[in-house]
């Protein structure tokens, strides 16, 4: 019988796909572009995506190493276990805040005035780290007590993306906070990838924040959040427009997403666009279209958006 797997394979090995002209003609485009961007050859590295996904995780094993970390873990070696896992996180995320420093300065050489930026804002950051833990405390504990699906705070901790996409954004936007926009930015995005909700790192958001379900959940740069906020699956908080200058360029760095008072709901669908703001204690019901800022205590729901 002839082995066709073999067969197949010496035919893979003979033949010849002739790709040196479009290996070449890469290099070529791959060149114009660098220099185009960044005026040399040999541009700063990049922050690394993969790094920075593994440098959150090691953050959150951190800040929950009863849960998040090894199920054999002793009650006696939680701290030593915490230390470790923060040394060397923190270590590899310096490293990124230099390669994102380092890119920023347009130089060919790390200069050690970048280095000591880099290590300030590292120190910085880790000494927000218990900030960060209270605050996600509450927010489990605003899931629990808003879902009445959960059996347990555990429960929440561990499987709702919400209470995970709320994590990376806290820790997201201390970086974006201390200057180093890029780096938030890529683990929001990885948060988004892995939880279907995308909270961009410049958004502020207050204490016991709660998204349900969360799915095709969106938030924008410039969105203001108060107090115990609880969205729902699908919510979009984003710009009603775009200002543009005289050259038809958009206009960046202007609050252009809603403001969202303390003690609001808003249920799945509903789309608030502009900076607008929701007024305190207010329910926007599922499916609202709403571009007008609404006072303290309102009820909105489809019909009554409609025939404003």
């Amino acid at each position: 019988m002839t082995d066709i797997n073999g067969a197949g394979d010496l035919l893979l090995k003979s033949t010849h796909l002739q790709i040196n002209d479009v290996v070449a003609e890469l290099r070529d485009v791959r060149t114009t572009a660098l220099i185009n961007r960044q005026g040399h050859l040999r541009p700063p590295r990049l922050p690394s995506r993969k790094v920075l996904a593994g440098i959150i995780e090691g953050l959150r094993t951190a800040l929950f190493p009863n849960r998040l970390g090894p199920s054999d873990l002793a009650v006696e070696g939680v701290d030593h276990y915490v230390g470790h896992i923060l040394n060397s996180t923190l270590r590899a995320l310096l490293v990124q805040i230099q390669h994102e420093l380092h890119f920023n300065s347009g130089t060919e050489e790390l200069d050690q005035e970048t280095y000591a930026q880099a290590t300030e804002i590292t120190q910085t950051f880790a000494k927000r780290l218990p900030v960060i833990r209270r605050l996600l405390d509450d927010d489990v504990l605003a899931a629990y007590e808003g879902d009445p699906a959960a059996r347990g705070i555990d429960e929440v901790l561990v499987c709702y993306p919400g209470v995970a996409a709320i994590t990376w954004h806290r820790l997201a936007h201390e970086l974006y906070q201390l200057g180093t926009p890029l780096i938030a930015r890529m683990i929001s995005e990885i948060a988004h990838s892995q939880t279907g909700i995308e909270i961009h790192p410049g958004a502020q958001i207050g204490e016991s924040f709660f998204i349900d379900h969360g799915t095709g959940v969106v938030i924008g740069e410039t969105t203001v959040i108060g107090n115990n906020v609880r969205l729902y699956q699908a919510v979009t908080l984003g710009a009603k427009s775009f200002q543009v200058d005289e050259h038809g360029s958009l206009v960046k760095g202007i609050d252009r997403h809603p403001i969202v008072e303390n003690d609001v709901v808003i249920y799945a669908g509903a789309t608030i666009l502009g900076r607008i703001t929701i007024g305190k204690g207010s329910t926007i019901g599922g499916n609202v279209w709403l571009t007008r800022s609404v006072p303290p205590g309102s009820r909105i729901t489809q019909a009554r958006t409609h025939n404003d």
